[in-house]
């Protein structure tokens, strides 16, 4: 992809594709936030589905534990291409039997990581996120997250730590710990109650991507991706699909936003 249609993701280094494939759909279909029920795909449709996410030119790629088999799967028809992407997975959250718990622990988040790095077939995960239950401030200040995440980024298991929240307030004090490369916050023209993150993020060189950018598949790509993308600090969308031409003609939406801005 030309790289006038990319933005730096904070002084990462990184400069993803202004639409990321969010994984979610490859791996769980239970307890979702989604209005329309939708069956998992089998190996060959998945492996078709990567494939091309990568091949149009979309190099994030965002998983988490609690996405089922979503892990297993992009190591098993993925690991052959690791150096083609951008590979972003989570801590905090896990999903089994049908259901979420969270834990926050430094044990916890160690073995996260090390599950995670054995499932994604690798040997470094380029950004691992805190997957929040909502308690933002009470989680960066138990103080064990964010420093266990910073403990296995200096051995070189993680290149850098993200905060996906649920608040303006745990947003930034994320920010304020020095600890954090990247936010994951919720932006669309239904709630823009984080643009204040996006400001002091971008004026910190903490990279941001957006999450539900569609509202879970509520709003109109063409005019929703626009508005995540307007403020200059967000670097990418990630957007959920199981459709390869949803996701080009998102991509065609997003550039054509960035050329204009």
């Amino acid at each position: 992809m030309d790289q006038s249609f990319r933005r730096p993701l904070g002084r990462t280094g990184l400069t993803p594709a202004p639409v990321g494939f969010g994984a979610f759909k490859i791996g769980r279909n239970q307890a979702t936030k989604y209005d329309a029920a939708y069956a998992l795909p089998d190996d060959v449709a998945c492996e078709a589905l990567l494939d091309a996410v990568l091949e149009m030119g979309i190099d994030l790629i965002d998983t988490a534990p609690a996405y089922g088999t979503s892990e297993e799967r992009i190591g098993r028809l993925l690991s052959g291409r690791r150096d083609e992407f951008i590979l972003s997975t989570k801590v905090g959250e896990t999903f089994e039997d049908g259901v979420g718990r969270f834990d926050f622990s430094a044990s916890a988040i160690d073995q996260s990581v090390t599950r995670s790095l054995r499932r994604l077939r690798t040997d470094r995960l380029d950004l691992v996120f805190v997957h929040s239950d909502g308690g933002d401030v009470a989680i960066i200040d138990a103080g064990e997250t964010l420093e266990t995440l910073a403990r296995r980024r200096s051995t070189g298991d993680l290149r850098f730590i993200g905060f996906s929240g649920k608040t303006t307030e745990g947003h930034l004090r994320a920010l304020s710990t020095g600890l954090v490369d990247c936010l994951m916050i919720e932006y669309h023209p239904l709630d823009e109650s984080q643009r204040e993150v996006i400001e002091q993020a971008s004026a910190a060189g903490v990279g941001v991507v957006v999450k539900k950018g569609l509202a879970s598949g509520r709003l109109d790509p063409a005019t929703a991706i626009p508005h995540c993308l307007r403020p200059d600090g967000v670097a990418s969308v990630v957007i959920g699909s199981l459709t390869a031409s949803h996701l080009r003609d998102n991509l065609a939406i997003a550039r054509a936003a960035i050329s204009q801005a």
